[in-house]
């Protein structure tokens, strides 16, 4: 390693020289310059214990303004959010393309403008005319909304910055960013991460709630760096079978809420519409009682959906394959259940091909919907018809028992009020006012009680 060259600092003006003498050469100051031994590259690099500025520490109870949040006019994109958007938090939303994504934000941003909050949504994959042709069909062409088509983030803020901070930031979509400061086409890992950061720097320095728009992958995962969601505060995802006309907005990462939350949207001729009542979406159709379909108070957060879920058997010849065919909810625990079925009941599926379905394209993930999904594959099994308004849920362990699960009571009120007079569940399940509940300790007295009905 060579040895490092010897310094001179003026004490006075701070001027550097190589050689020592008396007088420095800058400020004209006698006797001002110390030797100094410059630091080798290895510990610039390495010794951060000095060179910043210091930090200021506060105490963990010290009294702060209460968070105040701003509603979007939008009762279920509040309601997924936790409450409505919160100034200088970061939101990224994803989902498939065509989903609805920008209509959405639009009709939010909208919303925003026309209740007095500066609204800014900068486009960077249409033209702005696209986004005013959508927003006349949306009927919202005359909202106060400040649109640009921009891609670039150096652009985007200095344009920000010469302007009063906004109270609603739109950036559709972060992956056609681009920072001229990082090297890299716009959407790779660099220029995602980069541009994000400055934006988020932004919004949190001028206390701007902000929604970037993220694409996804063919797994329906978010595109770009994991530590894209790390560095934002909320991550939702905007869910939804193309063939459906219902959307879910439903929050995966929320630092100001709960993260179970939903709201459902359907898709209309003038954009996305609130639903206010999702489980009359996800039952509409069910005039009289068929085997094979089963009725689940499902539960997404505080709020109760009903949803259909349908089974069918097919009987095969001796020797054919049978095929298991799931659509809504997860093929590794109908497996289990099938199993559970035979080993436990009795039951022959062997020879037979399964198919199940969660009607209206949802999807459930609620272990509760054993019980339903159990019924529905006996019904179907027997060829008999589940009780007319009935709902069924429970947990179904491996050795048969119905195990009792969250918030009973709440799913059972909900049954109530949509007219089902009927309820199958866990044993110490609490009774509910209005539905005749009958409680149910293994999957055995199930399978009775579906042979008995009528």
């Amino acid at each position: 390693m060579a040895k490092p060259k010897k310094r001179y600092i003026c004490q006075a003006c701070g001027s550097v020289s190589h050689r020592w003498q008396g007088q420095c050469p800058d400020c004209a100051e006698w006797n001002t310059l110390s030797e100094d031994i410059p630091a080798t590259v290895f510990s610039q690099k390495h010794d951060l214990s000095s060179g910043g500025r210091k930090v200021t520490f506060e105490p963990l109870d010290m009294p702060g303004a209460p968070l105040q949040r701003q509603t979007t006019g939008l009762e279920e994109f509040d309601r997924a959010l936790g409450g409505g958007l919160v100034p200088g938090s970061a939101i990224l939303m994803g989902g498939d393309p065509g989903i609805g994504k920008s209509t959405l934000l639009l009709q939010a941003a909208a919303r925003v403008a026309k209740n007095g909050g500066e609204t800014v949504y900068v486009s960077g994959e249409e033209a702005a005319g696209q986004v005013r042709l959508r927003a006349s069909r949306l009927g919202l062409a005359d909202a106060p909304i400040k649109l640009a088509a921009a891609t670039s983030v150096r652009d985007i803020l200095t344009s920000l910055n010469a302007m009063e901070a906004p109270a609603f930031l739109v950036i559709d979509s972060i992956q056609t960013m681009h920072s001229d400061t990082i090297e890299g086409a716009p959407g790779t890992v660099s220029q995602v991460r980069g541009c994000a950061f400055e934006l988020i720097r932004y919004a949190k320095e001028n206390g701007v709630a902000m929604v970037l728009v993220g694409h996804v992958t063919k797994d329906g995962n978010i595109a770009g760096p994991r530590v894209l969601e790390h560095m934002v505060d909320v991550v939702m995802s905007f869910e939804g079978e193309r063939s459906h006309q219902y959307r879910i907005l439903r929050a995966l990462k929320n630092r100001f809420g709960a993260v179970d939350e939903i709201g459902v949207f359907a898709m209309a001729g003038a954009g996305l519409e609130e639903v206010k009542n999702p489980s009359m979406l996800f039952l509409s159709g069910r005039d009289e009682p068929l085997a094979g379909s089963a009725v689940f108070p499902a539960l997404e957060g505080t709020r109760p959906v009903l949803v259909e879920v349908q089974a069918l058997i097919v009987r095969l010849q001796s020797g054919a394959t049978p095929r298991r065919a799931v659509v809504g909810w997860d093929n590794g625990r109908l497996a289990m259940l099938l199993a559970v079925l035979e080993s436990r009941c009795g039951l022959n599926f062997s020879s037979a091909e399964v198919y199940l379905n969660v009607a209206g394209g949802y999807r459930l993930s609620d272990p509760a919907a054993d019980v339903a999904v159990a019924a529905a594959l006996v019904s179907a099994l027997a060829d008999k018809p589940l009780p007319p308004q009935s709902v069924w849920f429970g947990e179904i362990s491996l050795a048969g028992e119905v195990r009792p699960v969250a918030h009973a009571g709440l799913r059972m009120r909900e049954a109530a009020k949509l007219g089902f007079g009927f309820g199958v569940g866990p044993q110490d399940a609490d009774s509910s006012d209005g539905i005749n509940y009958h409680g149910i300790r293994q999957l055995g007295n199930l399978v009775d009680r579906v042979m008995a009905s009528h």
